[in-house]
């Protein structure tokens, strides 16, 4: 049997690989803490669930739901848009309901990418910006954050025979997995720049909702100029807890999000409409869970951070988002410091190199963790260090 070389060379998928570590470690009877992987531990609000239930119970939204989503759910998310940034889209040509943000991410690269082409990446970044791109036989050309230029990607330094090929930014704020903020001027910046050398501007956006200690992030397309360049993507995951049920948007450019449309339509179907229905509940009913989660999530960020500064253990308080990204101590790689945590302590942490060469050093530990579990990590991760330290 031969495989494409695409499929031969792709690597495993970073979080598939941290799940098999986990249950091998369950399977032996071992207890295992995860601050691994960022799904949402807090149910989906019961309003949302209470509306997917009675929608569930119409025979409508038991057929094939059409590509470009609900009407009323297209209108919600413009709405949303409108009352969140001041935004406005038009619900018939820029918005894009899909399967989870994560299905458009990877599927944007086949509106823009042919083989030979250069996508621009984040280093430390989400995999599947890279992988979409490879996957359609583009390139990626990594733009290093790093805690010197407060994880933003310079992009003034990108050689002029790489933005020559390239087609496509990938920008993602607040970010994953570093943790960091981007305001209106770097998105200003990035417009300008996009307009200069004829690039695509795709910003990953999941995070905008999860913010800590008063800060509100923006979105891109509240840069001038934003919606000649560029699409946002967005989702319902982190916002309101419904990772399982896959739902995300993308919104911008009418001409890019038909595009993504026309692949999407010969790809795949809609979401299920019972689904929307739900996620029209959630984008236009209370907002008062998204208060009520963050502040569980500020209090388990600051107990992280707390633990994290005591045993020596160098990290940024994120002000966005739902990770710590946290220097390794001096001697270890980020597979060393992570591998070594599992196999002493049952502490599963994500090593940052699997997030790109510039993750080389750092970890990084998710705040969807139910509290008790998160006790019971911090206090081994203490114990880990007293070990060392006597």
């Amino acid at each position: 049997m031969r495989f494409a070389q695409r499929v031969e060379s792709l690597p495993p998928y970073l979080f598939v690989e941290i799940s098999k570590k986990i249950a091998a470690k369950r399977a032996k009877g071992e207890d295992v803490v995860s601050f691994g992987i960022g799904d949402p531990d807090i149910p989906t609000p019961s309003h949302i669930i209470e509306r997917l239930c009675q929608a569930a119970q119409d025979p409508v939204n038991h057929r094939y739901p059409e590509t470009e989503g609900l009407p009323e759910l297209r209108q919600a998310i413009a709405a949303w848009y409108k009352n969140r940034f001041d935004v406005s889209l038009d619900p018939d040509k820029e918005v894009l309901p899909l399967i989870g943000a994560k299905e458009g991410v990877a599927h944007i690269a086949l509106c823009f990418i042919d083989p030979g082409d250069i996508a621009l990446v984040p280093d430390p970044g989400y995999p599947v910006y890279s992988i979409g791109t490879a996957l359609v036989g583009g390139e990626s050309y990594f733009l290093p954050l790093t805690d010197e230029n407060d994880f933003l990607p310079d992009l003034s330094g990108i050689p002029g025979d790489v933005l020559r090929r390239a087609k496509l930014l990938w920008l993602n704020y607040p970010n994953n997995p570093t943790g960091a903020v981007a305001g209106l001027d770097f998105f200003n910046e990035a417009v300008r720049f996009a307009k200069q050398h004829d690039l695509v501007v795709c910003h990953d956006a999941p995070y905008t909702e999860i913010a800590y200690d008063g800060y509100r992030p923006v979105s891109f397309m509240q840069a001038e100029g934003a919606m000649e360049v560029g699409v946002e993507f967005h989702s319902l995951s982190k916002s309101y807890n419904m990772t399982g049920w896959r739902i995300g948007m993308v919104v911008g450019n009418a001409e890019m999000v038909n595009a993504l449309k026309t692949v999407k339509s010969n790809l795949d179907s809609g979401i299920p409409q019972a689904i929307q229905y739900a996620a029209i509940e959630a984008l236009t009913g209370s907002q008062e869970c998204i208060a009520e989660h963050n502040a569980v999530y500020q209090k388990r960020r600051d107990l992280i951070m707390e633990t994290l500064n005591k045993i020596g253990v160098e990290a940024r308080a994120p002000r966005g988002g739902l990770y710590v990204w946290a220097r390794v101590p001096q001697g270890y790689t980020s597979v060393g410091f992570a591998t070594e945590l599992l196999e002493e302590v049952g502490v599963v942490v994500t090593p940052g190199i699997g997030y790109g060469p510039s993750g080389e050093g750092y970890i990084r530990l998710s705040l969807t963790i139910q509290d008790a579990d998160l006790v019971k990590g911090l206090s081994l991760l203490s114990g880990w260090h007293a070990k060392k330290q006597g």
